[in-house]
């Protein structure tokens, strides 16, 4: 049997490298290669996987001479640098390596939150100028002090950790995460608390959730003006969390005293408005720069692509289940309509998830329900997290106390084999269901106990309403005026004159101003704009 052929593209620990050779891969390490596309793209169909950082970018063009390519992987988590449909197109998986950066980060958010209190880059560049500005670097201690975390998953809960043995908060750190289960809170010590109210206590805040539609700018000027005077920020999670000029002109009016940012809206980050500013500590996306860290995830990378070529064993991938090729065509249909499922229920939940119960009925529920079950976390959870697939989905919902319940039963209903997303929240219990038909489309059958008959649109309308005359027509003519076209037209509802679902397909996406119309009208309850 030919051995499979590994190409280091990167700089990669020798480690890594020997770990690829005790397993029985053929390695070829060209640490240099990343910047030469040209070459890369020459070689590339020689090799089974690619093994890279950062600088090797795996573009569509380069994917296109890989002939021969199964796997990537990314020893870090960002995949930016990896065309991600292009190698889906291919049929290769992508992997990464999500956890292997955490504590690197969150010690990193930690210093910088210490060096911000002290002042101490600029107490430094003072003294070894030769001046001796004793008086001038007036800090603050950080015991007693509040911390806030915005974000408390794998970081955020570790830089919580660390600031309680600081003798930070002596109750409890406060943290901001829809996701964080009560239970989850006491586990790690925390305090879950709205946004809001984090921004009037914290003395401190610092972030650590991912850049995702929900969370783009969640630091802006309205937020900066509920926070305390004199507070301190601090940002080692994503460029685009914080709107930059809102934290400099607070700056400027004293009402932030100090910021620390390792990440920024344009990277590399030659220029920025928040660059030169007195109270403002900058570095250049170090979060996951240390000799430890980068050991982590090289070596992880090295084992999950071994793992891959010699047994098919999938860990960590961003673009593909872990599920067999035998497997495959019949979970397929099933594992789309599994994450629209999730994702139905996710783009509608807005608190903190308690419990997920996934029910399966009939022919699925003899099939490998865990791929399933990754596809309705993944596509629940990434509304507000982002950077979610069906590997690392259950890891994610794990670290927020979430409760994942799989029942399996025997067909109940009308159909053939059943799905069923029900979600606790601290407010209220949703449940969705879906089937797949013969034509493989998955259809949605049931929202709340209301039969319906709907296939999934990429982009929808869903409205909760009551049962009364003159809501279709006035909902119709809304997106009339707006001249939004209705591709299809599902209702709903529990009893004559009761609650009442709209489910509408239209062509486009649907603008804030027009929901607002529609929320107005006296019958809606809800309504909400989904893409699929």
């Amino acid at each position: 049997m030919t051995k499979p052929k590994v190409l280091i593209s990167d700089a990669l620990s020798p480690a890594a490298v020997q770990i690829f050779k005790d397993r029985g891969v053929e390695v070829d390490f060209q640490p240099n290669l990343g910047k030469d596309k040209d070459k890369l793209a020459e070689i590339i169909g020689n090799y089974d996987g690619l093994a890279i950082r950062s600088a090797t970018k795996a573009t569509a063009k380069i994917l296109d001479k890989a002939t021969n390519l199964k796997v990537i992987g990314r020893a870090g988590i960002g995949v930016d640098n990896v065309e991600i449909p292009a190698a889906t197109a291919k049929g290769i998986i992508v992997m990464n390596t999500p956890f292997g950066n955490s504590i690197t980060t969150a010690e990193h958010a930690v210093t910088l939150m210490l060096a911000l209190a002290r002042e101490i880059p600029q107490a430094d560049a003072s003294t070894q100028a030769g001046k001796w500005e004793k008086n001038r670097f007036m800090g603050v201690e950080i015991t007693g002090k509040v911390l806030g975390v915005v974000g408390c998953g794998n970081i955020g809960s570790i830089v919580a950790d660390r600031a309680l043995g600081l003798r930070m908060n002596l109750r409890k750190v406060i943290a901001f995460d829809p996701f964080l289960s009560p239970e989850r809170a006491k586990d790690i010590g925390v305090e879950k608390v709205e946004l809001d109210d984090l921004l009037k206590r914290a003395d401190f805040i610092t972030l650590h959730t991912p850049l995702t539609e929900k969370t783009k700018n969640i630091i802006d000027a309205a937020a900066i003006a509920k926070m305390k005077k004199g507070v301190r920020l601090i940002n080692c999670a994503r460029g685009g969390l914080v709107d930059e000029q809102a934290v400099v002109d607070a700056l400027n009016s004293k009402h932030i005293a100090g910021a620390a940012f390792d990440v920024f809206v344009e990277e590399p980050a030659n220029a920025n408005v928040l660059f030169g500013h007195p109270n403002v500590i900058c570095t250049p996306h170090l979060g996951a720069s240390t000799t430890e860290a980068q050991e982590n995830v090289a070596l992880q990378v090295a084992e999950q692509m071994s793992d891959y070529l010699l047994t098919g064993a999938i860990s960590n991938a961003v673009n593909f289940p872990s599920i067999t090729a035998e497997e495959a065509p019949k979970l397929k249909p099933f594992i789309s309509l599994a994450e629209k499922l999730g994702s139905f229920a996710g783009q509608l939940t807005e608190t903190g998830i308690l419990k997920v119960e996934i029910t399966y009925e009939g022919h699925v529920a003899e099939m490998k329900i865990k791929a399933i079950t990754s596809a309705v976390l993944s596509g629940l959870l990434r509304p507000m997290l982002g950077e979610v697939n069906v590997v690392s989905a259950p890891v994610v919902a794990k670290e927020r106390g979430m409760v994942v319940d799989e029942i399996v039963r025997a067909a109940q209903s009308d159909y053939e084999s059943l799905i069923t997303v029900t979600v606790a929240t601290e407010r209220q219990e949703r449940s969705v269901s879906g089937t797949v038909y013969h034509d493989g489309k998955p259809r949605l059958v049931d929202i709340k106990g209301i039969r319906v008959d709907a296939e999934f649109g990429k982009s929808m309308i869903y409205v909760t309403n009551e049962d009364k005359p003159g809501f279709i027509g006035s909902f119709a003519g809304l997106l009339g005026d707006a001249k939004i076209n209705i591709a299809t037209f599902h209702l709903g509802r529990v009893e004559q004159g009761g609650d009442a679902i709209a489910l509408v397909e239209v062509d486009g996406a649907v603008p804030a101003d027009v929901l607002a119309k529609v929320q107005a009208l006296p019958q809606v309850k809800q309504v909400k704009a989904l893409t699929f």
